[in-house]
C-alpha cells in the first residue's frame, strides 16, 4: 500500500425531508473551509443498492493522525455546520478506521 492516509472519517447523513438534501450538502460543504484533512468530499448518495435508501448525503475525509482530526472537529466551521445540518438531518452515523 503506497501513502495510505493514518485515518479515515465516514460520515452518513439522512434527511427528515428529502427536500432538504440540498440544504445539507450545503451546509456539511462548509466543512471543506477546515485545513486538517489530506482528503475532503461531501456527495449525495447514489442509491445504487437496493437493500440500503436509508443514507441521502455522506462526509469522507482522510487524515494524517488524530490529532489532526480532533483539530477538524475543534474548528468554528465545524459548529458551523453542526447548526446548519442538525436541524434538517434525522440520522448521523459515523465512522472512523
Amino acid at each position: 500500500m503506497t501513502d495510505r492516509p493514518a485515518l479515515r472519517h465516514v460520515v452518513f447523513f439522512s434527511a427528515k425531508d428529502k427536500a432538504d438534501i440540498p440544504h445539507i450538502v450545503k451546509g456539511l460543504r462548509l466543512l471543506s473551509g477546515i485545513p486538517h484533512t489530506r482528503v475532503f468530499e461531501v456527495r449525495e448518495n447514489a442509491r445504487r443498492d437496493a437493500l440500503s435508501s436509508e443514507v441521502d448525503v455522506v462526509v469522507y475525509a482522510e487524515f494524517d493522525s488524530e490529532e489532526a482530526l480532533a483539530a477538524y472537529k475543534a474548528d468554528p466551521l465545524y459548529e458551523a455546520a453542526i447548526k446548519a445540518v442538525r436541524p434538517l438531518r434525522e440520522i448521523r452515523i459515523a465512522a472512523d478506521f
